[in-house]
C-alpha cells in the first residue's frame, strides 16, 4: 500500500456518500495492520464548506470530492477496498490540511 493511494470504500452503509478512502499513512509504517485514511466524500453530500484548507476539494476519476480530514481514521488493512489510483498530485494540499488538523497552523 502506498501513501496517497485511493481505495474503494467497502462499507455499504457509507459508500453512497463516501465512495473512496485516501491512505495518508507513511510507508515506513507499512508493517502495521492498520492504515490511516481520510474519507473522500462526494461534493454533493457535503454542505457549504467553511474551512476549505482543512477539507480540500479534489477531483478523482471525474468526480468532485471533498477530503474530510477531520474524520481521519485508522482502518484495518483488510477493510480497505482495492486501490483504484492515487492523489499524489494533491500531496501539498493534503499535508497542509493534516498540519492544520494536528498543529492548528
Amino acid at each position: 500500500m502506498t501513501v496517497f493511494a485511493v481505495h474503494e470504500n467497502l462499507d455499504p452503509r457509507t459508500r453512497g456518500d463516501i465512495p473512496f478512502l485516501l491512505d495518508v499513512q507513511s510507508e515506513v509504517l507499512s508493517i502495521l495492520g492498520t492504515r490511516v485514511v481520510v474519507p473522500l466524500y462526494r461534493r454533493a453530500a457535503v454542505g457549504p464548506q467553511v474551512m476549505t484548507r482543512l477539507t480540500p476539494e479534489l477531483s478523482f476519476q471525474g468526480q468532485e470530492l471533498v477530503a474530510m480530514v477531520p474524520e481521519l481514521a485508522g482502518v484495518p488493512r483488510h477493510r480497505l477496498g482495492p486501490a483504484t489510483g492515487d492523489l499524489a498530485g494533491a500531496r501539498a494540499e493534503m499535508l497542509q490540511a493534516l498540519d492544520l488538523l494536528l498543529t492548528g497552523f
